[in-house]
C-alpha cells in the first residue's frame, strides 16, 4: 500500500477520473486518487446534488489546463525529485554582492547595524545571486 502512495500522480488519469464524475453518480474519485480523501468523502456525500458533478468538470479543465511541471508541483511535490539547477550568475555580480557584504560586516562591526539587521541585509544580497 506504500509503494502506491508513493507513486507519482498522472494528469491524464486525475483529468479521467474528474469527467467520470462529471457523468456517473459516484463523484469525486478523483480526489482520492489525488491524495485528498476528505474531499473525495465530500463529493461522495453529495453525490444526489449536481454540485460534485460541476466540481468534477470544473477540476477536469483545471487540471487539462496545466502543464506537466505545474502539476507535478502542485500534486507530486516530494514524490518526484526535483532538478536543481545552479543558476548562472555574472562574475561581476557576484563580486558585487562580495563588496557589499563586506560593506555590511563592517558597519555590523562598527555597532552601526544590529545583528538582525545584518542578517536580513544580508539575506537579501544572496537572493540577488541565487
Amino acid at each position: 500500500m506504500d509503494s502506491l502512495l508513493s507513486k507519482p500522480r498522472n494528469r491524464k488519469l486525475a483529468v479521467i477520473l474528474a469527467l467520470v464524475g462529471t457523468v456517473t453518480p459516484i463523484a469525486g474519485l478523483h480526489k482520492f486518487y489525488m491524495k485528498q480523501p476528505w474531499w473525495g468523502a465530500f463529493y461522495l456525500l453529495l453525490c444526489f446534488t449536481p454540485i460534485p458533478r460541476v466540481a468534477c468538470a470544473i477540476e477536469a479543465l483545471w487540471y487539462l489546463a496545466q502543464d506537466s511541471d505545474e502539476f507535478d508541483r502542485r500534486f507530486n511535490q516530494g514524490i518526484i525529485p526535483t532538478a536543481k539547477t545552479t543558476p548562472t550568475v555574472e562574475p561581476n555580480q557576484v563580486g558585487a554582492v562580495a563588496q557589499a557584504m563586506r560593506e555590511l560586516d563592517r558597519l555590523r562591526d562598527e555597532g552601526l547595524l544590529s545583528e538582525y539587521e545584518f542578517e536580513q541585509k544580508r539575506r537579501n544580497l544572496l537572493d540577488k545571486i541565487a
